[in-house]
Parts: structure tokens; sequence; C-alpha cells
């Protein structure tokens, strides 16, 4: 590591900072075999009505609270599905909280509020041993919640305590304890892994569109319109006016494009499949077969 950032040109820190990103994809690849389970868990979890409650202090709080409020536009859930809390509240957003990641009370207070025990909480700790998240696996723990804990050191004292422990042993930052480097890349890319797979898992994809998505912009509406083309195999007009009759839900408005059939019919066959729009395609594909 450089002791002489200072004195780097830009394009040498920027080479320098490079080099040490390269280094994060190989971290997250080790933890797959960690980060699987819990995926596994987060499943159960929502099948059962539970919901997800990423938990961090900092950088790594604000990543769970973005990751948490991607959620609803990309894959049309609830945004209660997952939740992000941080400590210092909402404040700590924006302003750093002085002191709000020592007070291990309020970790335990903030799990008390906001969790049942049919909730599944990740905790997002790049050292490993942040006070206000030590108190919310604890406070978990008593009250009978699955917990996991993602941190960027080694045999630390969250992932002792935690039911799924996550390392990502991304090393030394190029500025000393700056987490938001690459110890913030690697707990952002595991968060992308844990929602987007467990979206993908619940049917929220259909092969690698999102057929969920939330058209709340031009942008989207747009992007909804070409999903229906592109999946039905139909042309821009065709995909509009299915989707108008189907009052904007797009994986019905696949179905009565693609097969010519009306929308009380796939609405019963998407429900029939639990919204699962690969399932119902399969099912009227095998009918038509027969038939």
């Amino acid at each position: 590591m450089s002791y002489n950032l200072d004195e780097l040109s830009v394009n040498e820190i920027l080479t320098k900072i490079n080099n040490e990103d390269k280094i994060v994809a190989s971290v997250v690849k080790n933890a797959i075999p960690q980060i699987g389970p819990v995926i596994e868990h987060a499943l159960l979890t929502i099948k059962h009505g539970g919901k997800i409650v990423y938990m961090g202090s900092g950088t790594s709080g604000r990543l769970g609270i973005l990751d948490a409020s991607e959620c609803p536009p990309t894959f049309g859930v609830s945004s209660d599905l997952f939740k992000g809390l941080i400590a210092g509240g909402d404040k700590a957003i924006k302003f750093a909280v002085e002191d709000a990641e020592d007070d291990i009370e309020s970790g335990g207070e903030d799990v008390e509020r906001n969790l049942t025990k049919n909730d599944f909480l990740i905790t997002i700790a790049a050292s490993g041993r942040t006070p206000y998240v030590i108190g919310g696996i604890i406070k978990a723990k008593e009250l009978g919640i699955q917990t996991a804990g993602i941190v960027c050191n080694a045999d630390s004292k969250i992932s002792s305590i935690v039911d799924f422990p996550i390392e990502l042993l991304v090393g030394e930052e190029i500025i000393n304890g700056s987490t938001r480097m690459k110890a913030g890349t690697a707990q952002k890319l595991v968060l992308n892994m844990i929602s987007t797979t467990s979206m993908i898992k619940l049917g929220k994809v259909y092969r690698n569109y999102m057929v969920d998505v939330q058209a709340s912009n031009q942008k989207l509406r747009d992007r909804t319109v070409d999903i229906i083309q592109e999946l039905a195999g139909t042309d821009e007009r065709t995909a509009k006016q299915a989707l108008e009759l189907c009052d904007g839900y797009l994986k019905a408005a696949v179905l009565v494009s693609k097969y010519n059939m009306n929308k009380t019919d796939v609405i019963h066959i998407l429900n029939k499949f639990q919204d699962n729009l690969g399932k119902a395609i399969k099912y009227i594909d095998s009918k038509n077969a027969v038939n």
C-alpha cells in the first residue's frame, strides 16, 4: 500500500484505486458459499410473510437503505419487504451523527421496534464490531430472529454471534480506515446479490427481464413496452394496447399479446402459478402442444 498518496499525480492515484478495487470481485467470489445460505433463508422469510431488514451505521447503514429502497421500483414489491435501519436514524442518511454507532442500546431498541420473529436481520459492519449493530443482534437473538452479518474482518465479534456470517476480507484500504472504499464496494456487491437473487427466485424476473418493474416514469414506461414486445414477439402498437387492456399489468399483457388470450383467462393462469410468468408460459405452451 502506498504511504505517499498526496505526492502522486491524479492518474497515479486513480490507477492505485483501480488496482485495489480489482481485489473486491475475487473476495466476493470467495464468499459465495457464505452468501448462498443467507439468500436461502431470505427466501424462506419472504415466503412465510416476513421481511428482510438491513442494519448498519455510517456507510454500511446507507448501503442497506439504498438496496432496500431500490427493490420496490425494480421488482414491484412492497416498500415494507426490504427495510434499512441506520445508527442515528433518518438524519444519519445524509449527515454524520456522532457517537450513534457506539450506542449498543439503541441498536436493540431499533430491532425491537421494527422486527418480529418472522423477519430476518442482515447486519452490515466493515469492522465487525460496531456496538449499535451488536446491540441489534443481541436483541434479535432474544426475540428468536435469525441474523446474518456482512463484515470485512476475519474472526470478528459479529461473525461469532450471528447465524449466517459473511466475511469479505478486502484487506487494507488505500486510505487507512476509509471503509467507504473497498469494504463499501464489497458490501454493495453482496447486497445486490442478496436482494436480486431473492427476487429472481420469487418470480420477479423472467429470463433476464424485470417483469414486475414499476413504470413510474417515462423511461420505465418505455421499458415496460419493450419488455412486452421482446417476450411476446409483437410490435409496439400491440404491446401498448395489451398493456392498456391489462391496466398496466405487464405479465398479463405479455400473455395477452403472445397467445391472443383474453385478460380474464391470463390473470386466472397467473394467479394459479402465484404470479410466476415463466410457469404460466410453460403451462400455456404445454396445453397448446396437447391441443
